[in-house]
């Protein structure tokens, strides 16, 4: 059996990379058969994309790099970043404006994981849509 991906990369700078991450996002998605009519899927990719760039920009004090891998089964979001530190999910007073991120992440992907690399570290979210199996996992 076959298996056939698309996929698209780019890199974001620390300067303006979280809004343009977002609109580059929703831009590729648009191109996915399954896409509108799930639009709650599509804005948690766009909202764990953005909670990744941040988190990518704000603690390791790097650009971050953009994966979106789609496979006819999951979307794979996959973000780099230069720092090899794992993300801790914290538990943020009431009020707090910051340490949501990982927490948001794992309550809005169907899987989501992380791995240290010899130059920083990669985090990856899957969103299996399921408007995908309609669509005959076309892609």
């Amino acid at each position: 059996m076959a298996v056939k991906a698309m996929g698209w990369a780019h890199s974001f700078p620390v300067s303006g990379g979280v809004s343009a991450g977002r609109r580059w996002t929703r831009g590729h998605l648009e191109s996915l058969p399954w896409t509108a009519e799930e639009p709650e899927t599509v804005d948690a990719v766009v909202l764990t994309v953005s909670e990744l760039l941040t988190n990518a920009h704000v603690h390791a004090r790097s650009d971050a790099h953009l994966v979106l891998t789609w496979d006819g089964d999951c979307l794979h979001v996959s973000v780099h970043d230069e720092d090899p530190t794992l993300p801790l999910q914290r538990t943020p007073e009431p009020g707090a404006v910051s340490g949501r991120g990982v927490g948001i992440v794992r309550m809005l992907a169907d899987e989501w994981g992380m791995k240290c690399q010899r130059h920083g570290k990669t985090v990856t979210a899957c969103f299996r849509p399921a408007g995908a199996r309609q669509h005959g996992e076309e892609g």
